[in-house]
């Protein structure tokens, strides 16, 4: 239960600090395209807030209703998000700051889920945080487990990746090595990150995404 209540904690404090770092955005800087391709600055955020006021039997009551397609009941979700100015958005993301609801799924992924589409939304505005340590390295651990939907075993597979500057490391063959916060988007399928990286492993990293 501690290390539950741990991951809480963080995902908890890493909400709270992309409102802070959202709550002034212009309306450009909303229709800006993150990370994750397809998606504005705006969806990206409502996707957040959609996925922590969700239950695991209403996530399979929407998607059975959108034809078991994920994407499909995602896009229904930021839609009713979206409607009206951004700060109406703002507010929905700021009334989930401290809720524990999630879809099915290990809680390490709402810690996941909430580092990396704040990492989506801040990178392409210039926006930097300096994330407690142990939060983006639990996210890769996560993520080099996971197959699933994210792929990141697949994508590290047969290359040792170091986190500079710590003691974290994960895998054994040729070396990719950087910041943790420039090893975790390609993990997680992201091409954004791998200038910061290097390495005999790097070109083959980069060829999986």
């Amino acid at each position: 239960m501690a290390a539950r209540s741990d991951v809480w904690d963080l995902v908890h404090t890493e909400r709270r600090a992309l409102l802070a770092d959202v709550r002034g955005l212009t309306a450009e800087q909303w229709a800006v395209e993150p990370l994750c391709a397809g998606r504005t600055v705006r969806d990206t955020l409502a996707h957040m807030a959609a996925t922590a006021r969700i239950t695991p039997p209403l996530f399979f009551l929407k998607t059975a209703r959108a034809g078991f397609r994920f994407e499909v009941m995602a896009a229904r979700e930021i839609a009713a998000l979206t409607v009206g100015e951004p700060a109406a958005t703002v507010a929905a993301f700021e009334a989930e700051l401290d809720s524990v609801r999630h879809p099915p799924g290990p809680v390490d992924t709402w810690l996941g889920e909430t580092a990396v589409h704040a990492e989506d939304i801040r990178r392409p505005l210039g926006i930097t945080r300096a994330y407690p340590p142990r939060a983006p390295t639990r996210c890769a651990d996560l993520y080099l487990r996971s197959d699933v939907l994210i792929g990141g075993r697949r994508r590290a597979a047969g290359l040792r990746l170091r986190a500079a500057g710590t003691a974290w490391i994960a895998g054994d063959g040729p070396e990719v090595v950087g910041p943790t916060l420039s090893l975790l988007p390609p993990v997680t399928g992201r091409p954004a990150g791998l200038a910061g990286l290097s390495g005999d492993g790097l070109p083959v990293l980069a060829s999986r995404l």
